[in-house]
Order: C-alpha cells, then sequence, then structure tokens
C-alpha cells in the first residue's frame, strides 16, 4: 500500500513587492522536494505586470487565482478572506505561508489561523511604530497569529518578543528580497536598452554626473496636493543638477493629473515613464547615483547595492538600512529633501554592504527549517 502524498505549503501572493520575495521562497522549495502550490489573491490585478514580474523573476503560473481586484482596505481584505476559505477547505494544505505586509497577507493568515492551520509569516517583526500605515497594522495581527516567524534582521526578533511572541517561534533566516536580488543581479536588463525603449537619451547613462531614479507611490505622499506639489518642486530643482528617471505608479500619475501637477513634470530632465519590470528597474537602479523613493524593498535593495537612498517618509520599518546602509530619512520636507540629495550628490558612491545573512541564502535557510519542522 503506498503512502500518502505530503500535503503541500500553501504560499500567497497578492501584490508586486510579495513577487521578489516568493519567487526564490518557491525555488528553495523545489530544490529542498518541499511541495507547494502558489495562491494569487489578485490584489494587484495589472496583468502586464502580473506577466512581466512572474516572468522576469521565474515564479511558477499560479495554482490558484482569486482574482480579487482592487477595492477599499475593508472591501479588499474581505474578499480574500471569502474567496480564500472554501480553497483551504479543499485543499486542506499543511501550512498556509504568507510574505510580508500587504493586504492579501492578514487576509489569507486570519482565515487559516481560525481553521487550525499553521500559519508561516517571513519577513516577520519589522515595525515602523506608525500605525497610520495600512502595513503596520497587517504586520502586527499578522505577527500575533503566526505560528513560525522568519525575521530578516535582529531587532525584529526584539520586537515580536516585546509583543508578547514566544521566541522560539521566530527563525533569523536573513532576506529573501536580497535573494532575489543576487539571483538577478546579472540578469537585470542593460540601461540602454530600457532608455531606448522609452525614448530615453542614452547618454545620460553615460554622463560622469549620473542620475537620480525616483519611485513614489505610498498615499501619505501623493494624496494630499500640497505634500505632492512641494515634492514636485523638489524634483524640478533636483533635476537642474541630475537628470531624473520616474517610472510613475498608477496611483501617483492618477494624483499628478488630478491636482494638475503633470504639466510641472514636461522637462526633458525628468524622464517619466510607465511602471517597469523588475529586471529592467534593477537594470536602472544599480547605475543611478542616488535613489528617492518611499519603497520598503527599495530601501533594502539600495542598501546592497551600495547606493546613496533619499526616503520620503519619517519612520522605516528596516532600520538596517539606516544604521548598516545609505539609507536617509527625510519625510516630505523640501528643505530636508535637498539637504539629503545634495550631501548624496557630493560624496562617492559607496561600496556595496552585506548586513548579517544578506547573502543570498535566506530561502535555503527558510526551506530547511520547514522540512525538520512540518510533519512528515
Amino acid at each position: 500500500m503506498s503512502s500518502p502524498q505530503p500535503r503541500p505549503i500553501l504560499c500567497v501572493v497578492g501584490a508586486r513587492p510579495n513577487f521578489m520575495k516568493i519567487a526564490p521562497i518557491m525555488r528553495a522549495f523545489r530544490e529542498e522536494g518541499l511541495p507547494a502550490w502558489l495562491l494569487h489573491t489578485g490584489q494587484h490585478y495589472d496583468e502586464d505586470m502580473n506577466t512581466s514580474f512572474f516572468r522576469d523573476l521565474g515564479i511558477p503560473e499560479p495554482d490558484i487565482n482569486l482574482g480579487v481586484g482592487s477595492g477599499t482596505h475593508a472591501q479588499q481584505t474581505a474578499d480574500i478572506m471569502r474567496k480564500v476559505e472554501p480553497v483551504l477547505d479543499e485543499q486542506h494544505p499543511a501550512a498556509v505561508l504568507v510574505v510580508g505586509d500587504v493586504n492579501s497577507t492578514i487576509a489569507c493568515a486570519l482565515v487559516a489561523s481560525k481553521k487550525g492551520i499553521p500559519v508561516i509569516h517571513v519577513e516577520a517583526g519589522l515595525r515602523s511604530r506608525d500605525r497610520t500605515m495600512p502595513e503596520e497594522i497587517n504586520r502586527v495581527l499578522t505577527d500575533q497569529i503566526s505560528d513560525l516567524l522568519f525575521t530578516t534582521e535582529r531587532s525584529a526578533a526584539d520586537n515580536l518578543v516585546r509583543e508578547g511572541i514566544d521566541i522560539e517561534r521566530v527563525h533569523f533566516v536573513g532576506n529573501v528580497m536580497i535573494d532575489t536580488l543576487h539571483y538577478n543581479l546579472s540578469r537585470a536588463q542593460p540601461i540602454g536598452d530600457t532608455l531606448a525603449e522609452y525614448g530615453i537619451d542614452p547618454r545620460i547613462a553615460d554622463d560622469p554626473a549620473g542620475f537620480a531614479l525616483v519611485t513614489l507611490h505610498r498615499p501619505s505622499n501623493v494624496d494630499d496636493p500640497d505634500i505632492l506639489e512641494g515634492i514636485v518642486g523638489c524634483l524640478g530643482q533636483i533635476s537642474c543638477e541630475l537628470p531624473l528617471i520616474f517610472p510613475i505608479h498608477p496611483r501617483t500619475r492618477a494624483r499628478l493629473e488630478d491636482f494638475g501637477l503633470m504639466e510641472r513634470m514636461a522637462s526633458n530632465r525628468i524622464m517619466c515613464t510607465p511602471p517597469m519590470g523588475y529586471l529592467q528597474l534593477l537594470g536602472v537602479m544599480k547605475e543611478s547615483r542616488v535613489v528617492l523613493t518611499d519603497s520598503g524593498g527599495i530601501q533594502e535593495e539600495t542598501t546592497a547595492l551600495g547606493i546613496p537612498c533619499v526616503t520620503l517618509r519619517e519612520n522605516t520599518e528596516r532600520p538596517i538600512t539606516v544604521t548598516e546602509g545609505g539609507n536617509v530619512l527625510v519625510g516630505h520636507d523640501p528643505r530636508r529633501i535637498m539637504a539629503a540629495v545634495g550631501e548624496a550628490i557630493s560624496r562617492r558612491r559607496g561600496e556595496p554592504r552585506r548586513p548579517e545573512y544578506w547573502d543570498g541564502k535566506a530561502s535555503q535557510r527558510i526551506a530547511t527549517i520547514l522540512r525538520d519542522w512540518l510533519p512528515s
């Protein structure tokens, strides 16, 4: 009589930041022989971007796609919970693995926990201490109901212990985002190809002065017309020193148009493009002189690449990028933004940084721990 097949781990993705985290995990699971299914909630539903990221990162096609789409935080979270429940009832996974801090993370973790299915949280314990950020609520709640928690930096374990989580459930493994960075660095699209694709003068890449990369999407920066106008003013001033490449997030583009600010971006020194695929953006980022962003993942990537990062936020859940990397927090104050960019331009680019366990092997550590932790 043949032995029953082991039940798979159900790995959840929902938004683009998840894709970079799940890709090396799925690869490590294959190498370790751990059965896994991929569930895409459809929280980010842009077909072109989804296809681009899955192709670039070598992520297998999802086994299950909930097709949730957009909505308010409450609507989206509720829709994911409603649609994932019958999947868990039918598939009976050995565990549900969630990554990061998006609505898909908390929604799937909550349903699994109430059904007695073990929850695994990758990138646990990160804290900004800013409860106005929806992601912070998602992080705190997901960690509270997780059975196994994998952290990217040692300070995360201290956060979890303070919140009453048993340290025996916590494992410091390193950063899966950096696994993806190391794996794809040699595969990054050459910047000349990307510039040609978007009709940008290729001489920008050869200018000794360099250029700046800009990414912007957080509601705290783009939803207030006065704040966004101040940031746009800064970009105009910076472009007098360095040309800017600005892949514009759909939310940001909509707000720029709503507030009548898109015309102020019309400069041959501010090159606005649609959102870029992962390999495109990586190719641009690794050649940039400085990066201005409000993205959490880009703070980590610039640290690993040794590129100065000016973060348009008052806080970060990734403090290691400040203490061990070249990240500076400036909020949306134009004076602080300009001072930080000026300082970044004046100094030489740093050496790539390698915080502890940011060595490209975090996913392998996760797979090894899960192989012994899951029931046979």
